[in-house]
């Protein structure tokens, strides 16, 4: 399965620091999972995309954000090492696919754009070509046609843009992204009730307007684990040591950097913090990080023993996540961070 890194800092970041050069950054992953057993396929080859926003707006080029995608393996893209040591950006999207759904194609590479909005997804909707037709017959004509690929990711994404009040308005407040998320996550889930549908969804949406960012770690289900889903925040990210160790800097309470990833990228125990099983997090223009439980008949309080009881073999069965404290370190490498649930 995929995975996915957001940036979003005070300053802007240069795309390296995220994408090649930390020893575990977003392309390593693509072939050096720490927190995936999917043994049937053990790489994420099948594409990428990074997409990123201007750290100055400009009348001229707009709001919208712009997009790197393609289908050759992260780690061997020339193009992608030079554009990553030349391009700074306070808000970066990074993606790695091992495809599930549709075809190796760049139309199905993420992030997915539609005007200022961005949006990717680590995951699979179950059973998806039983409610695709029951989907697409919800959406407006604009926003059916704006799906190029074939992929339950993007559908999702058309879906989402359906749930917004005006998915071309040059302004969305975090409440707003944050509503649609829910009603997109909830529409999806009435569509698999509907078919009969009875395996889980996993769902770890991420979105972002290029001010708000709005990511959830979901599973439809009261029993098991959803994909993983890590946050970090400091105040600066650098390397510490040669050959590319990271870590995150927290010189005092403000939050210039708050990061999202499927998997951690850096060794440091202390720089990242597990997100609950179906929650929200929401990072707010002025670099508020929220955690929002989503509560509907899969939400399982933290209160409640079964919280802690929930099950991490579907989500490893996708190579979405690995069983607790079965994460081994590399030889040559620091110790992979532990999950504690």
């Amino acid at each position: 399965m995929c995975r996915f890194v957001i940036y979003k800092g005070t300053s802007p970041v240069q795309l390296s620091h995220l994408l090649t050069r930390p020893c575990h950054s977003i392309i390593n992953q693509a072939f050096d999972s720490r927190l995936r057993l999917d043994h049937r396929r053990p790489i994420n080859g099948d594409g990428f995309g990074v997409g990123w926003y201007d750290t100055v707006y400009d009348e001229e080029l707009g709001s919208q954000p712009c997009i790197f995608t393609s289908v050759t393996p992260a780690w061997n893209n020339a193009n992608l090492i030079r554009l990553a040591e030349k391009i700074k950006s306070p808000l970066v999207f990074g993606h790695v696919r091992a495809t599930t759904a549709g075809s190796l194609s760049l139309d199905n590479c993420h992030p997915f754009v539609f005007g200022k909005i961005m949006f990717m997804h680590n995951g699979g909707i179950a059973d998806f070509h039983l409610i695709k037709r029951k989907l697409q017959s919800g959406l407006s004509d604009e926003v059916f046609n704006t799906v190029q690929g074939n992929t339950d990711s993007e559908w999702a994404f058309a879906l989402f843009l359906s749930k917004l009040p005006n998915p071309h308005a040059k302004s969305f407040t975090p409440q707003v992204l944050q509503q649609a998320m829910l009603n997109t996550i909830s529409a999806l889930n009435n569509y698999a009730e509907e078919a009969g549908i009875t395996e889980p969804s996993l769902m770890n949406f991420c979105v972002t307007d290029g001010e708000s960012v709005v990511a959830t770690r979901y599973i439809s289900s009261r029993q098991d684990e959803a994909a993983s889903l890590w946050f970090s925040s400091g105040t600066t990210f650098s390397e510490y040591m040669t050959g590319g160790h990271y870590k995150m800097t927290k010189a005092d309470k403000r939050e210039n950097i708050i990061m999202i990833a499927s998997e951690p990228l850096t060794f440091e125990k202390a720089d990242w913090m597990e997100i609950r099983t179906n929650n929200m997090v929401v990072i707010t223009p002025k670099m508020n990080f929220l955690q929002i439980p989503i509560i509907d008949k899969f939400y399982v309080s933290p209160s409640d023993p079964a919280a802690l009881n929930r099950g991490t073999d579907f989500a490893a069965a996708k190579g979405l996540l690995s069983p607790r404290n079965s994460l081994a370190p590399v030889q040559g490498r620091e110790p992979a961070p532990q999950i504690v649930i």
